[in-house]
């Protein structure tokens, strides 16, 4: 593929997209999870394929950004558009898809009523978090808390 003459295409996510997403996550993670791809997929698909827009550039899933439209949470009275996951392949980061991918969801969040973007990111996230700045986000009102739970035994 050439990327000088390569067409870039977002779309809404497909069942097909579901092995370059988890190809993807695994170049940027390290770690091979199909079957939690497989679930975020599948709910996704079942809720709305247009909150997760897909990247292609000739016919490849280069990209894709996992988002979601909730409302009435942690007593808040506005409708949220939450960004959940972006991934870029590492071979086509710093060419503006992450970028299209999120004016493209945004957008759609915007058409179904969100009032505010929120998403968390990870304290070894500074390259992402310095990317949705750059996209206006900024320090939020709420705080993410968390304990660990201790998995319960297998039922025999």
């Amino acid at each position: 593929m050439n990327p000088a003459s390569a067409t870039l295409v977002i779309r809404p996510l497909s069942e097909l997209d579901l092995g370059r997403i988890t190809s993807i996550d695994e170049r940027l993670t390290g770690a091979y999870k199909p079957e939690m791809w497989e679930r975020r997929v599948i709910y996704h698909l079942r809720r709305d394929p247009e909150y997760c827009p897909v990247a292609e550039l000739d016919g490849t899933v280069v990209g894709f950004l996992f988002s979601d439209l909730r409302g009435g949470e942690f007593g808040l009275e506005e409708t949220t558009g939450w960004i959940e996951r972006l991934g870029i392949d590492p071979d086509y980061q710093g060419r503006s898809i992450g970028r299209k991918l999120f004016e493209n969801a945004s957008g759609y969040l915007r058409s179904r009523g969100a009032t505010v973007l929120r998403t968390m990111v990870g304290p070894g996230d500074e390259d992402l978090a310095g990317f949705l700045r750059a996209l206006g986000f900024g320090d939020a009102s709420l705080r993410a808390l968390e304990m660990p739970v201790t998995p319960s035994p297998s039922a025999p």
